[in-house]
């Protein structure tokens, strides 16, 4: 754990700690610093997705799964 003096809003700082249900300041800037980091780290996800990480055939990959039967009534 690292001590810092900061200058907060004290009204920020209170109804972070009535929201977050947390015991102390310090717990409620944690969980709050926690979760920006959750929220930036998911934002990012879009990013990877279509950016060419996976490679081959859709189609190649599933020839080696047999064919469903169709059913007749």
């Amino acid at each position: 754990m690292k001590r810092t003096n900061l200058v907060l809003d004290e009204h920020l700082l209170d109804e972070a700690t009535r929201i977050l249900a947390a015991r102390t300041y310090s717990a409620a800037v944690n969980t709050a610093l926690e979760e920006v980091i959750r929220l930036r780290k998911m934002q990012t996800l879009p990013a990877f997705f279509g950016s060419g990480i996976w490679e081959g055939e859709l189609a190649e990959m599933r020839e080696d799964k047999p064919k469903r039967k169709k059913k007749h009534k």
